[in-house]
């Protein structure tokens, strides 16, 4: 065709015509489809039309036909057979297309009664344009778009079909015949059609539209399939009948879409619901397990038994609590992430079941930390306790087997009746002999007050062995008894038949007897491995000692030189004593040698107790730093979630690259816990370098960890609720100044005055009258259900945006479950399953109440 162009514009920008704005006239190839789109119109009015030039030149079919299309009333026609009623009818014709947002350029009413066939061909256009195309409307784009993509989807299923445009996509006929089956399988036969016969294809296509779908045939198959490029507008108005005449499928659709996105949302909250019941109960369970673990303070009997408990609860500390630490934060987050989604699509909120509640289980992990709180400290205690315990009990067993081999013997001696036989001389030599044991008797005194007293505390701190260590304790009293009451019945026998004696070996022998057992004393000490002494204790008295030894050993030699001089056989060894000078030399060497070795003992003491101070400085030298350094961080986490640098996308960010941070700070915590285990291993029980302890750091770590964790989904429920209400960035960054500002403290939360406060400046009416109060009490009972007597920033920006949500109604789902029942009061199960996705018509099938 050469005519000349006809412009045509629209007015209505952003409609989906854009691309129509200017164009050339339809080519004279679609008068056919424009004849027959019209007549498929007037044909309700009980009219047709031959040749569109010629039956539009009176306006009469004109203005009927726009009637016919739009349902509107256009201004009486004039009847007039007169050239100016003509034009007076297209004029009005010509108006009403005007007022619909169309505007036409170099189209008149002259031309169109004058039969020129261009300018009317591209009016009808227009209204084709208007009418039949421009209202289409898919995911937001209109027009051609809108009606090129729903020909894409519908058509996506069918091989062969590949929809791009409006002229080549459907030359091979496949893609109309694919639009009739697929909204009326039953008209076609699809798998029986061929890609190589494109003209049986579409004349197939348009019999079974014009005879079942009352759409009639517009276009001529061979002309499509001898055309090189189809036109374009000519299948535009075809497939638009197409459209319009499944429009109640498109209805059923897009309420079919409405139901799948409630439904969705509801299967996504059932799933966040059986999510948290599970990780509730788990969690419930594994606290009720472990708080009778921790509360089980029954000590056991040996050192290895109670430091394999202390390993238990390192275990515990390291690698079983932190996980649950983790488990409880993302709890609580879930748990507010689901909240803020059933708010925001205006469900009821969530109740977990009895006893599965966030306060239930903060109420257990309380439980928990309580039991948890003192359990090392008691483990540690026990663990000193039972060494104080071996120490001792190893202690009693060293004094009660000295005691036991010294008085092994003395009772038969004591009950011997030597003297009754004996001469004068014999008796002196007794006497002499039993005042000796006598002494040696009372020094031994100590050792048995001292068995009793360790005894006695072995009961006091109860050892496990207390009976045997009672048993022989007391057996050793009951001897000493019997030893102070023979010694007595002895020396009453002897003191009836006593003279002098000799004195010198009297003296020798009450010298030689303390001498004696201050050596055993001191070889006990010497080898004592618990109790440290300072070697110079022990070599300070040793000078004194020897000069003794030598004295007493002097009276040995004095008697013997006397003896010598008066020519006297001494008989064998003192007669008042058995500590000889050959015994007293063998004690003096045995001290000796023990000297040495106690000083190598002490040594070795000295360098532990080094090495414990440098374990001392090397935790703390790392504690100073951890400790400080989540300080800091928490105070950081803080500032970040009251501040209004950025977005909160940018706040997110900064927050998560906070959360990165401070998971890869982790092996410096790591390192800190194996310093700790050493510090323990070596029983350190105190550390002057350092004021944290290692408890302080693991519940700072735990509390940092379940901050951050917080804060950032307290900045994802303000994101989500940002979005859902439709705030702007402004109008969040006014709510948070707003908030921050009468946050005095910077706690996150307003007190009740302070939220009046804040909603006064906000032009409230809050103040103190009966009204204001009333309406604060009601404003309260919105942003603190629970009476908490605070307010959060996330209640505060969910009761300043409430008026704003925009949710599929309950009205508005129950009348999309209508329109795919076809107005029924009831659905059929067959009827979800066709117009619902498998996995959301079952679950609509699953929880609807059948009729029966």
């Amino acid at each position: 065709c050469s005519c000349p162009g006809v412009g045509l514009q629209t007015n209505s920008a952003g409609s989906g015509a854009e691309g129509w704005q200017r164009s050339e006239c339809p080519p004279c190839s679609s008068l056919q489809t424009f004849t027959a789109w019209c007549n498929s119109h007037l044909r309700k009015a009980g009219t047709q039309i031959e040749n569109i030039d010629e039956d539009f030149r009176d306006g009469l079919k004109l203005m009927l036909l726009l009637e016919v299309i739009s349902g509107e009333r256009l201004p009486k026609p004039e009847r007039g057979k007169m050239r100016v009623h003509k034009i007076n009818n297209v004029n009005k014709a010509l108006d009403f297309i005007a007022s619909k947002g169309v505007k036409l350029v170099s189209i008149g009413a002259e031309e169109i009664v004058d039969g020129n066939a261009k300018m009317t061909l591209g009016m009808i256009w227009t209204i084709i344009l208007r009418f039949a195309i421009q209202d289409i409307s898919v995911e937001e784009t209109s027009a051609k778009e809108g009606l090129l993509l729903w020909c894409q989807r519908k058509t996506a299923p069918y091989k062969n079909v590949n929809v791009q445009n409006f002229h080549i996509s459907w030359k091979d006929g496949l893609a109309f015949n694919a639009l009739i089956h697929r909204h009326r399988p039953e008209l076609i036969e699809y798998d029986k059609l061929r890609k190589d016969d494109p003209v049986t294809n579409l004349n197939n296509a348009f019999e079974v539209a014009e005879k079942y779908l009352d759409i009639p045939k517009m276009l001529d198959a061979e002309d499509i399939v001898n055309t090189a490029r189809p036109d374009e507008k000519a299948i535009m108005t075809y497939v638009s009948s197409f459209y319009h005449a499944f429009s109640g499928a498109q209805k059923a659709e897009t309420a079919a879409n409405r139901i799948c996105k409630v439904l969705a949302v509801n299967q996504e909250n059932e799933h966040l619901m059986e999510d948290y019941e599970k990780l509730a109960s788990d969690l419930l369970e594994w606290i009720r397990r472990t708080i009778p673990w921790l509360e089980d303070r029954s000590p056991q009997k040996t050192i290895q038994e109670m430091q394999q408990k202390l390993e238990d609860f390192r275990d515990y500390r390291r690698v079983h609590k932190p996980p649950k630490v983790q488990e409880k934060c993302q709890l609580e987050i879930n748990f507010n992430t689901l909240q803020t989604k059933l708010r925001l699509s205006n469900r009821p909120a969530f109740m977990p079941s009895e006893g599965r509640m966030v306060s239930d289980i903060n109420t257990g992990w309380q439980h928990l930390e309580q039991a948890e709180k003192g359990y090392e400290e008691w483990l540690l205690n026990e663990i000193r306790r039972l060494e104080r315990l071996d120490h001792l009990a190893e202690k009693f067993r060293q004094k009660a087997s000295i005691h036991e081999a010294w008085t092994e013997g003395k009772e038969a001696m004591l009950k011997q009746k030597d003297y009754e036989t004996a001469t004068l001389s014999d008796i002196k030599a007794l006497i002499r002999k039993h005042e000796a044991f006598e002494s040696d008797l009372a020094a031994h005194q100590d050792r048995v007050e001292q068995i009793a007293a360790i005894a006695q505390e072995l009961n006091e701190l109860d050892y496990y062995d207390s009976p045997s260590v009672n048993a022989r304790c007391q057996k050793i009293c009951d001897q000493w008894d019997v030893l102070g009451s023979l010694t007595h019945s002895r020396r009453e026998a002897l003191e009836r038949q006593l003279e002098t004696i000799d004195e010198l070996h009297l003296e020798y022998a009450k010298r030689a007897a303390p001498f004696n057992n201050w050596m055993e004393s001191a070889m006990e000490d010497l080898q004592d491995m618990f109790i440290v002494h300072t070697i110079e204790e022990i070599e300070a008295t040793l000078p004194d000692a020897d000069r003794e030894r030598e004295a007493i050993l002097g009276i040995q030699r004095e008697a013997q030189r006397i003896a010598d001089l008066h020519s006297i056989k001494l008989s064998g060894n003192n007669p008042y004593t058995s500590v000889t000078p050959q015994v007293i030399n063998s004690k003096w060497e045995r001290v000796q040698q023990l000297v040495p070795t106690r000083d190598r003992a002490l040594q070795d003491e000295q360098s532990r107790q080094q090495c414990n101070e440098r374990l001392r400085r090397q935790f703390a030298g790392q504690a100073n730093i951890v400790g400080p350094w989540m300080q800091t961080k928490m105070e950081e986490i803080g500032r970040i979630s009251i501040e209004m640098h950025g977005t909160l996308e940018d706040q997110l960010q900064h927050l998560k690259h906070y959360e990165q941070s401070i998971v890869d700070y982790k092996p410096n915590l790591e390192l800190l816990e194996q310093q700790h285990q050493l510090v323990q291993e070596a029983l350190i029980f105190d550390n002057k370098h350092t004021n944290y302890t290692m408890e302080h750091i693991r519940v700072g770590w735990e509390q940092l960890l379940t901050t951050i964790a917080r804060t950032i989904n307290e900045v994802e429920n303000q994101i989500l609720t940002r979005d859902a209400k439709g705030i702007s960035q402004e109008q969040m960054q006014e709510f948070r100044a707003s908030f921050n500002h009468f946050d005095k403290d910077h706690c996150g939360a307003l007190g009740p005055e302070e939220f009046k406060a804040c909603l006064i400046s906000l032009g409230y009416d809050v103040e103190n009258d009966r009204q204001g109060d009333a309406e604060f009490n009601r404003i309260m009972s919105l942003v603190d259900p629970n009476g908490s007597g605070s307010v959060t920033f996330q209640a505060f920006i969910d009761f300043m945006s409430r008026e704003t949500t925009d949710t599929d109604t309950a009205d508005q789902v129950i009348a999309s479950f209508k329109v795919l029942a076809g107005d029924k009061n009831y659905i059929t199960a067959e009827e979800l399953r066709r117009e619902l996705p498998p996995e959301q018509a079952e679950y609509c099938i699953a929880r609807m109440a059948p009729d029966l």
